[in-house]
């Protein structure tokens, strides 16, 4: 069973870093990708020289930046949201936007998914139709 972190581990801890080839490869992301959002200013590593060190705060924020882009959510919409993590009230302020976007984001979504299937539907139609007349035609 492991106790609890003394002060010198949980310093040590809090410290840890990163270089962009370790987060690029936890992420499944290329370098470049990962540089491209530190060049929007969505992540802000450390420099050492020419080489970027990443904290945990980064790799938070990439997560963020990550799960955004899969949900469908634009570049400037996820740059607010973990902005908002920033402010004064962050986390609650945070959330409420984020509920707002969800609904957004959920109302596109189901007007896509509804387009998709009648899409799907007027397919089955023309096909039914075709095969209609191939049938006399033979």
């Amino acid at each position: 069973m492991i106790g609890p972190m003394t002060s010198a581990a949980a310093t040590r801890t809090s410290e840890q870093t990163w270089t962009i080839a370790q987060v690029a490869e936890e992420f499944g992301v290329t370098h470049r990708t990962v540089r491209h959002y530190e060049d929007l200013g969505l992540i802000s590593p450390e420099r050492r020289g020419t080489q970027r060190v990443y904290r945990r705060r980064d790799r938070t924020r990439l997560g963020l930046i990550l799960r955004g882009k899969r949900l469908g959510f634009p570049l400037e919409e996820i740059r607010t949201i973990i902005d908002l993590f920033d402010a004064p009230r962050g986390r609650r302020t945070q959330l409420e936007y984020v509920l707002g976007q969800i609904d957004e984001r959920r109302a596109d979504l189901d007007q896509r998914l509804k387009d998709v299937q009648d899409a799907i539907a007027e397919l089955g139609e023309f096909e039914r139709r075709c095969r209609e007349d191939l049938d006399r035609l033979a």
